[in-house]
């Protein structure tokens, strides 16, 4: 009798998970279904189009590697990807350095304190296209209220927008501005760390800087590893902000002076949109995948030797 019990509470068991299985499925299913059309389909086409000759107006011809091949051949390949290696390797670190030093700001109790977090936040709302239209304004060679200032301190005033040994810089300053996301992170990875292991330092007679290598730094490090990877995610993907630098008022796209503004997202737009070269571009962005999963990959193994939990 407890034998039979215990099969059928065990059936009655079975049935209630299938149907709470059921249920998962059928509410999971409208975003399965987007998946598949509008991220899954297109993934798989764009591999399929960089194995192909294709310009939208034609069908597909079928042409192996020989886009990926082509690829290692073209200066301008080479020349988008130091480009961007540029915002990857400097507007990052100045980035993270930046943010991390506003948010310790930030973090002071000071009057006032909801005001400044408020003012300093503020830019990363500012749509990105506004954004790079303002400081197109402000970066002007001639006109630029920065340059004015300069001028009125009597430091030099470069040509940003024009002078290509000074575009990438003034996008690296621009993309410190916006940085209000970023040092809101930071903030309250901050105020995560318990108030005791500064007590207890202090009495070991620690100094700030001390304090900051040895307490700061190791405790907010998995906040700096996910911004880290995030930031470097999206400067390979840089390409809105230079769009608007290197097109200003015209329709066309160029990629800035001396190309100094090519970067590799923009150089994939180009052969995508304006050379029709459909084939070409999804090989470009196969080849940006690989590299983007080769670098964060290498990212997280050797953060196991600079990252530290709160239960290691």
């Amino acid at each position: 009798m407890a034998i039979s019990t215990s099969v059928g509470s065990t059936k009655k068991k079975s049935t209630q998970e299938k149907k709470f299985i059921r249920l998962g499925l059928l509410f999971a299913m409208p975003w399965m279904v987007g998946f598949i059309l509008f991220q899954l389909y297109p993934i798989l086409s764009s591999f399929f189009y960089s194995l192909t000759n294709y310009n939208f107006f034609k069908d597909p011809d079928f042409i192996g590697l020989k886009n990926y091949a082509e690829l290692f051949k073209d200066t301008k390949f080479y020349l988008s990807l130091k480009n961007t290696f540029y915002m990857v390797l400097v507007g990052v670190p100045v980035k993270l350095i930046y943010s991390l030093f506003m948010a310790m700001l930030l973090n002071k109790e000071v009057k006032g304190q909801s005001i400044y977090r408020t003012v300093y936040y503020m830019p990363s709302i500012v749509p990105i296209v506004a954004s790079s239209v303002l400081w197109l304004w402000i970066l002007n060679p001639q006109y630029g209220i920065l340059n004015n200032i300069l001028g009125a301190l009597h430091l030099p005033q470069p040509a940003w927008t024009v002078d290509p040994r000074y575009t990438k810089v003034s996008l690296v300053i621009m993309d410190t501005w916006r940085s209000g996301g970023t040092i809101l992170i930071y903030l309250a990875a901050l105020q995560g760390i318990p108030r005791s292991l500064y007590e207890a330092a202090d009495i070991d007679g620690a100094n700030g800087w001390s304090k900051f290598w040895e307490i700061t730094i190791p405790s907010i490090s998995p906040v700096t590893l996910f911004q880290l990877i995030m930031g470097l995610i999206g400067a390979f993907q840089y390409f809105t902000q230079a769009f608007i630098f290197s097109s200003g008022t015209q329709l066309q796209v160029s990629g800035g002076p001396e190309n100094s503004l090519l970067f590799y997202s923009l150089y994939l737009y180009q052969n995508g949109f304006s050379f029709l070269k459909m084939g070409y571009a999804s090989a470009m962005a196969w080849i940006l995948f690989i590299i983007i999963i080769i670098i964060s990959t290498t990212i997280l193994k050797t953060s196991l030797k600079w990252v530290s939990y709160e239960n290691e």
